[in-house]
């Protein structure tokens, strides 16, 4: 089994190597990764400059782009044999609920689902990292899983894990996003150049998070697994768009 990591933390970043440490004796890992943190990057592509490639001493390559640059490149020219898997993490901080739409640990994962392979995103819900190796061991049980019972379909799962000793967790749980408050306002500063400059806000707390939600699971000590999809169309809208155009 072949499988390709990325994140979007970087790839000297200490989650990556612990899970390429942890699946090295599962499968052929492969590492692919921006050469620099690019939190929030989304799904965006770089169509405006070429993109390079290096190589670190540990084997890990890395790429002055995107995550999704790095799963793009890799899958579509950079690889000699295409991956079975793509895993994106180990994230440091949750990715849950709108989450989603801005993370690149997330878009990494999302890239090689729209390649038609089955991808995988893991985070580790806490901004302090204490228990990489918790989430290490649940990628590797999914990866254990997968290799027993392989899903027909290609699939898109984020995955969140309690940043808790792995004896501590209370089970998994499949779950759908919650939603967030809107974002706190930005924060505006002055330079030592007397320049105004803005830093975005910190995301808002939890407002949907109830049972069933990422948020609800992970409070409980549970790992949220969310099966996504990208079909952003709001199939409810479809009939009032087409009255309210024809008239």
């Amino acid at each position: 089994m072949r499988i390709l990591l990325s994140n979007d933390d970087g790839y000297f970043a200490p989650g990556i190597a612990i899970l390429a440490e942890a699946l090295a004796g599962l499968a052929s890992v492969m590492v692919v990764a921006p050469e620099r943190d690019r939190s929030g990057a989304s799904n965006s592509l770089t169509l405006d400059r070429p993109l390079s490639v290096r190589k670190s001493g540990n084997g890990f390559q890395f790429v002055n782009g995107t995550p999704t640059d790095c799963v793009h490149l890799a899958v579509t020219g950079l690889l000699d044999e295409l991956p079975d898997m793509i895993i994106s993490g180990i994230n440091l901080g949750a990715n849950m609920g709108d989450d989603t739409i801005y993370s690149g640990t997330v878009a990494a994962a999302t890239e090689g689902y729209l390649l038609g392979i089955p991808s995988i995103a893991v985070s580790l819900a806490s901004k302090t990292g204490n228990h990489y190796g918790t989430a290490a061991r649940v990628a590797r049980d999914l990866v254990e899983r997968f290799q027993r019972q392989p899903l027909r379909d290609p699939v898109l799962l984020n995955v969140n894990v309690p940043d808790i000793p792995f004896e501590v967790l209370t089970g998994f749980e499949v779950t759908r996003l919650g939603r967030r408050h809107k974002a706190e306002p930005v924060i505006k500063t002055i330079t030592p150049r007397n320049e105004t400059v803005y830093w975005v806000g910190a995301a808002g707390g939890a407002q949907d998070a109830g049972p069933g939600t990422d948020f609800y699971a992970v409070a409980a000590d549970r790992v949220s697994l969310t099966p996504l999809q990208v079909d952003l169309t709001h199939q409810h809208q479809i009939p009032a768009i087409r009255s309210w155009i024809a008239k």
